[in-house]
């Protein structure tokens, strides 16, 4: 995977948020999380930046701003998939997998293997959309609702996946994280929280932390429209406070009370929900932010 790194200082007005601490860019990097089906308005997301970050969640099983996409919605019907996610947004999680299970039924299908079967081919076209559209070169890690077991029949050549991975460019660390915790929603990738911390270990010291999920701070893991308090990892806090990083980068939480916070002197920066944005966060870094400084 070749990097090539722009040497010229660019326009910030050309991009959305930045973030700058001195005068001397090495690098620019475009991020998007929970693109959540958006394939079309992955075309170009990288263009005038130097990486690609994408940190998941790429599938779209249910749309709660628009209820009639996603896979819910294609197996079952508008109506059962608006029902569902008002069960789940009420935080009724049982009634929400009684639904399920007469969805199901109505159609037909009844062992966990056949329902399997069914979504997995949703899964897959959504997935062959995704990556044929995924900006080249990118640095990729997997969201909760993906499933990496798929990834590498449909990853190009410069799609780069790293999980427990550091990747090193221009003297600078940069970790990666994938996967959510074991939550109510039961969804695809989820660890349990010492699996996660133990990949966290597995890093060692970086400049630059990207995960999926947040740190476990009631700010950035409430979700204002949802209503409720998505899951954070206790264990991000813990390495972020021995290591201190510069920046943490994050998605997971779509419509967060902060989308910023601080934890000793590293800024934790939640990159924004790209299905609803279509934007990338722009994150600039240079050379006195690398581990020697």
């Amino acid at each position: 995977m070749k990097i090539c790194l722009n040497p010229n200082l660019r326009d910030p007005a050309a991009s959305g948020a930045i973030i700058t601490w001195h005068s001397d860019l090495v690098i620019r990097i475009h991020v998007v999380s929970d693109v959540h089906g958006e394939a079309a308005a992955l075309v170009d997301s990288d263009k005038g930046s130097d990486l690609f970050v994408c940190l998941g969640d790429l599938i779209l099983y249910l749309d709660y701003d628009d209820p009639s996409q996603g896979i819910y919605a294609e197996l079952f019907g508008e109506e059962h998939a608006r029902a569902y996610i008002q069960a789940r947004t009420a935080g009724r999680f049982e009634e929400a997998r009684e639904l399920s299970t007469a969805a199901w039924a109505r159609l037909g299908v009844v062992s966990p293997q056949d329902r399997r079967a069914a979504m997995e081919s949703h899964i897959r076209l959504q997935y062959e959309s995704m990556f044929n559209t995924m900006p080249q070169p990118a640095l990729m890690t997997y969201g909760n609702v993906d499933i990496p077991a798929m990834w590498d029949d449909y990853r190009k050549p410069d799609h780069r996946i790293l999980d427990a991975e550091v990747f090193e460019v221009s003297g600078l660390r940069i970790g990666f994280i994938g996967g959510g915790l074991v939550s109510p929603m039961r969804t695809p990738y989820e660890l349990e929280p010492e699996a996660y911390a133990e990949k966290l270990d597995q890093l060692g010291p970086v400049d630059v932390l990207f995960t999926h999920i947040p740190p476990d701070l009631p700010q950035l893991t409430y979700d204002v429209v949802a209503r409720r308090f998505e899951m954070g990892s206790a264990a991000i806090n813990q390495y972020i406070e021995k290591v201190q990083p510069r920046f943490h980068v994050f998605g997971h939480v779509h419509q967060p009370l902060h989308s910023r916070a601080r934890i000793g002197r590293t800024e934790c920066i939640n990159v924004g929900h790209f299905h609803a944005k279509k934007v990338p966060y722009v994150l600039e870094l240079e050379e006195s932010d690398g581990a020697a400084n």
